[in-house]
C-alpha cells in the first residue's frame, strides 16, 4: 500500500509527500530526518492522507495535491473531517 499525504508544520505551512509506510515516514519527519523542508518546521502533524495500490498512483496524487493552493488543501482537510464525523 502507498500513501499520498499532507502534513501541517508548526509554522502553519503544509507539506505534501508520498510513502509506503505512513507511520514510519511521520516519525522520520518529526525526528528531523524526513525532509529538508520539515526539518526546520517541527513538529509536524498528519492532516490528510489517501491510500493507493501502486507507487505511481501515490506519486501522481502527491503532484496533484502540490498544485492545490493552501486554502484548497485546508478545505480538503475540512471536508474529510466532516465526512469522518458524519460516518461515526
Amino acid at each position: 500500500m502507498f500513501y499520498a499525504y499532507i502534513l501541517r508544520c508548526c509554522d502553519g505551512s503544509l507539506y505534501c509527500g508520498y510513502t509506503n509506510n505512513l507511520h514510519h515516514r511521520l516519525q522520520a519527519h518529526n525526528s528531523g530526518t524526513g525532509s529538508k523542508y520539515t526539518r526546520s518546521r517541527l513538529p509536524v502533524e498528519l492532516m490528510y492522507y489517501e491510500t493507493f495500490p501502486t507507487k505511481n498512483e501515490a506519486m501522481s496524487r502527491e503532484w496533484h495535491l502540490k498544485q492545490l493552493s493552501h486554502s484548497q488543501k485546508l478545505s480538503l482537510f475540512e471536508s474529510t473531517r466532516k465526512e469522518t464525523s458524519n460516518n461515526n
